[in-house]
């Protein structure tokens, strides 16, 4: 596979784009752990079923973070990427493009279980409703 410019920049515009959702995703969960937090302090008001949604919103952190931070080394290996090239390292560039890819591939996959474990969640906080929920 021959690699120029063309190939990194088709990345430029989907990883920014992959952060930004994924950082929406962290700020809704940041709300919603302030709002749990308030209610169980200012309110204390515990419900039963919150020690299991304090297990899974620790968990969509978790996962969360590790899906921002590989896409953040994707969107820093791409830049590298143009810098091997630029310094016309070509083998060096395709090897830097490859970690990228896998990075964004592992960013992916991270984001897939975290938006299981928030399905999970959902249901959760549904069970307590009188609706058959699949």
């Amino acid at each position: 596979m021959n690699i120029d410019y063309t190939v990194t920049a088709l990345m430029f515009p989907a990883i920014p784009l992959l952060m930004s959702v994924y950082s929406n995703r962290f700020h809704s969960l940041s709300i919603l752990v302030r709002e749990l937090h308030d209610e169980h302090v200012y309110e204390n008001h515990v419900p039963n079923e919150w020690k299991k949604q304090f297990i899974n919103l620790s968990a969509r952190i978790t996962l969360l973070r590790r899906t921002i931070m590989f896409a953040a080394f994707g969107f820093l290996f791409n830049m590298l990427t143009v810098f091997g090239l630029y310094l016309n390292e070509i083998f060096l560039a395709r090897l830097i493009f490859g970690s990228c890819c896998l990075s964004m591939i592992i960013s992916i996959i991270f984001f897939i279980r975290e938006i299981q474990i928030s399905t999970n969640a959902l249901k959760l906080h549904m069970s307590d409703m009188d609706v058959d929920v699949d």
